[in-house]
Formats: structure tokens, C-alpha cells, sequence
């Protein structure tokens, strides 16, 4: 039987950058990402080590649900996602580069 290749770009879609992750990123070597809703907090820490060549402590998941919104007359949800927070090892860090000017 066929074991099928673990692909980190599955399992973490986008690192998120708010005021709130950089404090934190600053204050306790904490890092944000919006990851896969069917990831598991093993299958964030493996995903996170081999993309960033990092160490990772612990791993905090959250569903986030999406929020209504209106369209003139009518509305909509926004969809459904999850959130993780990754804490490192002291003296790692993960290069994060901010779209825009």
C-alpha cells in the first residue's frame, strides 16, 4: 500500500499579519497562520518546520466562523476558516515579508 507524500503547502494557506500577531511575534516568538481546516496541530508543526527550516514549541488552533455580510438588499456569510498559532523556539524566527508600500 502506497503511503501518500506529506505537502506543507496543504495544510498552512497564508501567514496572517494584524497588529495583535506582531505584538506577539515581538513579545513571545509567536507566529499566525490561517491553515487547512482539516490540519491537525501535528500535521501545522510539521508543515510550519519544513517550509521555514524552524522549531516549533507548541501549537494553538482555532476555528474562526465567518461573519454575515450585506450585499445591498441581501447578504451572505463569509466562509467558515481556522487559525493557528505557532510559538518557536527561542532564537528562531520566520521571515515575514509584507505585501504593498
Amino acid at each position: 500500500m502506497k503511503t501518500a507524500e506529506f505537502d506543507p503547502y496543504a495544510h498552512v494557506v497564508r501567514p496572517l499579519m494584524t497588529e495583535r500577531s506582531t505584538l506577539l511575534r515581538e513579545k513571545h516568538n509567536q507566529y499566525f497562520f490561517e491553515v487547512s481546516p482539516a490540519s491537525s496541530k501535528g500535521d501545522v508543526k510539521r508543515a510550519v518546520e519544513e517550509l521555514f527550516k524552524v522549531k516549533v514549541l507548541r501549537v494553538r488552533t482555532m476555528n474562526v466562523r465567518g461573519k454575515f455580510r450585506r450585499f445591498g438588499r441581501s447578504g451572505g456569510h463569509r466562509p467558515d476558516w481556522k487559525k493557528a498559532i505557532v510559538t518557536l523556539k527561542p532564537g528562531d524566527s520566520i521571515e515575514l515579508v509584507e505585501q504593498g508600500a
